[in-house]
């Protein structure tokens, strides 16, 4: 692979790394930001995705250098000093890694979920690291596929890839507008609509578990804090509770999340 040595921070080549720290405006490209060397060889060796650059320091280069060898000639593959990033970026990248990749298409409701048994339904959920710890637990438990509202983060923002170990990358997600209207469209096909809330009236986790298995079911989540929206609660078949010590009001989301569905798959 031919390497492109940049010497200035200011080379135009590299233009289209500086709105890293701006997501939208990466998005609005049809592209989306890999960061680290984990995330970046999982892209490189699972083919489905279209690089269009790298930009690495020479530790990352030769840390990377058997995937980035074999990429097609049309990647560009750029290496800097390791004090460059925060010239180039705006922040510092402390393992030395990026990608740009395109953007793949967005997947449609129906389709994903016609073939789906478990999913997870996300609500207002914005934080990136609950985004990404939620899809690092639906690839570790089996779920077949996340649902996103209108206003969740988005699953390719480069800070939720990074946190899900690249799982953002590998379970199917959707978004789900108009937003809840199209939740009933799950109960049309089969799905009992399960919210995960520390309010009560609720059934506890190992109860619901321990019930026969439904063959199809959407754990539904909402944000820290607010949690479910009381028209998504209400819209639900079943109310699911963590049983928790009295003098904690509520768990991590991700967490919650990978403790329900770690249940949810015994």
């Amino acid at each position: 692979m031919p390497v492109e040595r940049l010497t200035d921070p200011d080379d135009p080549r590299v233009a289209e790394y500086r709105d890293v720290p701006e997501p939208d405006l990466v998005r609005a490209r049809g592209l989306f930001i890999a960061e680290g060397r984990l995330v970046v060889r999982r892209l490189m060796q699972d083919g489905r995705f279209v690089l269009r650059s790298v930009l690495v320091n020479d530790g990352a280069y030769e840390n990377l250098r058997p995937e980035l060898d074999a990429m097609p000639a049309q990647v560009a593959i750029y290496v800097c000093r390791a004090g460059d990033f925060p010239a180039i970026t705006g922040f510092d990248i402390h393992r030395g890694c990026l990608a740009l990749v395109e953007r793949p298409p967005e997947r449609a409701f129906e389709p994903l979920v016609a073939a789906a048994r478990r999913i997870v339904v996300l609500e207002g959920v914005a934080n990136a690291d609950n985004v990404g710890g939620v899809f690092r637990n639906a690839a570790a438990f089996g779920a077949d596929a996340i649902l996103l509202s209108p206003t969740s983060c988005d699953p390719l923002y480069r800070k939720a890839i990074r946190t899900s170990m690249a799982a953002t990358l590998r379970v199917p997600f959707a978004r789900v507008e108009p937003w809840p209207e199209r939740l009933q469209q799950l109960k049309t096909i089969g799905f009992t609509i399960a919210a995960l809330t520390p309010r009560e009236p609720a059934v506890d986790l190992d109860v619901f578990a321990s019930s026969p298995r439904l063959p199809k079911l959407a754990l539904v989540v909402g944000t820290e804090g607010e949690g479910l929206t009381p028209a998504v609660e209400a819209s639900a078949d079943v109310r699911v509770r963590i049983p928790i010590a009295p003098e904690i009001d509520s768990l991590n989301l991700a967490v919650a999340v990978g403790i329900a569905l770690y249940r949810l798959s015994r």
